[in-house]
Parts: structure tokens; sequence; C-alpha cells
């Protein structure tokens, strides 16, 4: 019987079937990853190169000091820095169409309120902010989470339930530094920042849950309840909607979390900035999301809230941004802003408070969601046209989660795809940046997220029609040359450094 199973090698010894298909599966696949010359690219990008593997060499251009390692960029980042190898130029962003962008348009659109133009400078907004921020903004944000998630019930949100800080990643890093030895759990795909926090702060002991497109990338209730008896979990970290597949839970989903978090004592953390990008389908415009609405007691149930101005007032420029949690959570997170981030903007931060008028919030929600509403329906459109139907199309934010497992190859993967349009002078994002692997000992060819890229509806309309115009010629091009005609002729983002190294 062990015959039938167990082949003879040349040195005569047996080697188990299924182990040595193992063996020869992992070989196979390292070989796909140092043979793809977009991959060696992303491997050669400082704090890329797989930790824990095997013993590792000190790498000059990660270590220039003793001590210091890099963290990986996020996804942005790191393809900004491949756009600029290519030729990008903030000075000539408008010869490009940026489909990667992780921020809104920003100017004016149709019946929304005037945007900003000039910014009060009062003596004292030359002052430092207090750590929690200023008093007037704190009492604007429990005023709007109240006005809108909170009519009628009992326990309300006062000043004292909210931070202000200086960015959406600055609240994370504060919430981050002041959580204990713990298992967090948190979903693949999901927002590229998140592999940065769970790798800076070693106390957080990382627990993926992996979605997928049959379920419509849905957080699966039930399995984290499961999760937290069988894991021992104590915190989760979640975007809702959700980024990069724009979808959602709402409803008694969502209250549904919100119970399981307070019934189980485990600390869940909200990322909302895309609350307000929400389509319906019945014209009812104006509605949005948040757990707020589902908070028992604001100072007892164990539910962080991190929102901002970046996305739903489209000022990501502002960088004015709060957490909102339990009153003892808020005093920790002022003593972890005084040693990480000193706090936001002062005269930012009094600018902001008209801004939250509940009157002018709702105004701003229906042009909002009218304006890209409009724009996901026309890329949507003519994607399909280009062959590329979205599986699950967005029903939040501004993202549309590709699939390019049908293309041939090599741009069947995020990273050759990216690489491919930026010599159309086009920015997409590779998959694999949404694959939260701290760690980043995944074979870049394992992972669930390496056939997909990350398409934004943020930018105007016309940016978008350039950006699609080149991935219709990249499309054309591999129809015309097959697939030889791609995969090679890169770009290095390390010549400018070794060059320089040469002067010197």
């Amino acid at each position: 019987m062990s015959g039938s199973n167990t082949p003879i090698s040349r040195s005569g010894r047996s080697t188990p079937l299924h182990l040595r298909d193992i063996v020869h599966d992992v070989i196979r696949h390292y070989r796909h990853e140092k043979d793809s010359e977009a991959h060696r690219i992303f491997r050669q990008s400082a704090g890329h190169k797989p930790k824990g593997t095997l013993p590792q060499t000190v790498n000059p251009d990660e270590e220039t000091i003793p001590g210091i390692e890099h963290p990986g960029s996020t996804g942005v980042i790191y393809c900004s820095d491949r756009a600029m190898a290519n030729g990008f130029s903030y000075a000539s962003s408008h010869e490009w169409a940026n489909l990667g962008q992780g921020a809104p348009e920003v100017g004016q659109i149709p019946d929304a309120p005037p945007r900003p133009t000039s910014i009060p400078l009062p003596e004292d907004s030359l002052e430092y902010a207090p750590t929690t921020g200023v008093k007037a903004l704190r009492e604007a944000v429990a005023n709007l989470y109240n006005h809108q998630y909170r009519q009628g019930k009992l326990s309300q949100y006062t000043y004292e339930n909210v931070c202000i800080v200086p960015g959406g990643r600055a609240g994370l890093s504060r919430v981050a530094a002041v959580v204990g030895d713990v298992y967090c759990s948190y979903q693949i795909p999901d927002y590229t920042a998140y592999d940065q926090v769970l790798s800076a702060f070693k106390r957080l002991v990382p627990v993926p849950t992996a979605l997928d497109a049959e379920n419509k990338y849905k957080l699966d209730v039930q399995q984290i309840k499961k999760d937290i008896r069988t894991q021992g979990l104590e915190v989760m970290i979640a975007s809702n909607p959700r980024n990069p597949t724009g979808q959602v839970i709402e409803g008694e989903d969502l209250k549904s979390l919100v119970d399981t978090a307070r019934d189980s004592s485990v600390t869940l953390i909200m990322d909302e900035f895309y609350s307000w990008y929400m389509y319906p389908e019945d014209e009812e415009y104006g509605r949005s999301v948040s757990s707020a609405e589902f908070i028992d007691n604001v100072n007892q149930d164990p539910v962080v809230i991190v929102n901002g101005l970046t996305k739903n007032w489209r000022l990501p420029g502002w960088r004015v941004c709060w957490v909102l949690g339990p009153k003892n959570l808020i005093t920790a997170l002022s003593q972890s802003g005084s040693f990480l981030d000193g706090g936001a903007n002062h005269p930012l931060q009094l600018a902001a408070i008209p801004l939250l008028d509940p009157e002018r919030v709702m105004t701003e929600k229906v042009a909002l969601q009218k304006h890209f509403k409009h724009k996901r329906d026309h890329v949507l459109k003519r994607l399909e046209e280009l062959g590329l139907k979205v599986e699950v199309p967005p029903v939040a934010t501004f993202y549309i989660w590709l699939n390019l497992e049908h293309l041939p190859a090599p741009l069947n993967n995020g990273l050759t795809f990216f690489e491919e349009l930026l010599k159309e002078k086009t920015i997409v994002i590779p998959g694999i940046f949404f694959d939260i692997n701290p760690a980043h000992r995944r074979n870049l060819f394992h992972s669930p997220c390496h056939h997909f890229v990350r398409l934004s509806f943020g930018p105007p309309l016309e940016d978008l029609d350039k950006g699609l115009d080149a991935i219709g010629r990249v499309l054309k091009k591999a129809k015309k040359e097959g697939g030889h005609a791609f995969g090679h002729s890169y770009k290095k983002s390390v010549d400018g450094v070794h060059q320089l190294d040469k002067l010197i």
C-alpha cells in the first residue's frame, strides 16, 4: 500500500508523494517570483524583503545606521516612487492618470457647498493645540455623531469621547500604542497601512482572516465569533466601508458585529473614513454608515471609531481627523499623542468647526454621493467594454477591486499590470499591498491578492478616462503581440541611488 503512494528517488530513498508535491510547488513558485522582473523590483525596494525565513545579510540600502530598518512602504508610496522612476513628477502630474490615488478629487463638485479658500489665523491659534484637540472641534464632532446616529438614545457622545489627531494613520498609531499584548484580528484584503501598524507595534499579534469574492468580501460575523472563542482574540481592526473592495456591512450585520464586541469584551477598531461614499440604488441619497448607531453605552462599549476630513469632506491635505471612543480611551490617546505626533494643526482645527454643521454635512453628502456614483457607473461601463467585467462591483468607497486572472500571462498579476501601465503614464495599485502580511514571508505568487489591482475613481472624470484609455492600449497590445511583449524593460527605482553612490 505504501509503495503505491511513495515513489523511489534516484538515491533509493522514498519520499511521500504529498511532501514531494509540496516541495516542487514551493520551488516552482519561488522561481516564478525570482524570474519576474516586476516582482524583483518590488523585493529590492527597502522594507519589502521576506522576514524571518532565512538569516539575511545587512542590506546597505535598508540599514543606513545601526539599528535602523525600513518598515516597508504603503502601496500608494511605493507606486508613486515607481512612477517617478518612469518620469512622473508633481509638476507634470497633469500628463499622467493616477488611478492609484487614495484620495478623492478636492475641487468643487455640483451642488456641494463652496470649498474653503482661506484659513483665519487668530493669534491664539499660533500656540500648540492640546494633544486631544481643540475643545470646540471635539464638541462639533460629538454633536455630529449624536445628530446622525444617536438620536433618541440615552447615551450620547460628548467632547470627552473625541480625540483630534493629525491624520488617520496618526489615529491608528495612537490607538496601537496603547494596546497591550493581544491577538489582533484583521481581514484580507484591507487597507495597506494596517500592515505597517501590525509590523511596528510588536505587542499586536496579527491573526488574519481571508475574505472571498463568493461572499462578496463580506465580514463573516459568525466566523469572527468562532475566532474569538478558539484564538483568544482581544482586538479586531477593520475598515467599513471596505478599502479596497468597495463593500460595506450595515444594518443588522453591523449591529451584530458591535454586539459581538460588547458581549465578548473584544475591542473593535473601526476605520470609517468612507462612511459617506454610499451608492443607493433607490436614489435615497444622504445616508451614511457608522458603528456609532449600534453602541449602547458610549463609555462602556469597546468600540473605537477612526474618521476625519480626509475622505468625506475631501480635504486630505488638512490632516484633521478624530478618534471616537470611551472617555478612558481618549485619556490614553492624549498620552500616546504627546510622544507620537504632538497633535493636529491648530488653525485648521478651528477652520474645521463650521464644516461639521449637520445641515451643511447633509448637503455635502448628497452632492458627493451623486457625483461619485456617476463616476463609478461610468468606469464600470468602460471596463466592461474593455472586457474587464468587475466580479464584485463596489457599493461604497471610490475603489474598484479588479481581478486580472483571465488576462494572458504575465499581465494577469497586479505587479506586472502596474508596471506596464507606468509605461503608459497611468498608475494603479497592485493587489498585493492589500494582503496584510506583516512578516512579508508569503511568496507573492501565493497571495490571494496577487491577481488584483485596485482602481480609484477618486480623481476627476477626465483623468479616469485618460487612465482607461491607457488600459485599453495595453490590452490591445496584448491581443496583437501576445504575452512576450510584457514583463520586461522596466526602469529601476534604485538606479539613481547607485549612480549617486558612484559620484560620491
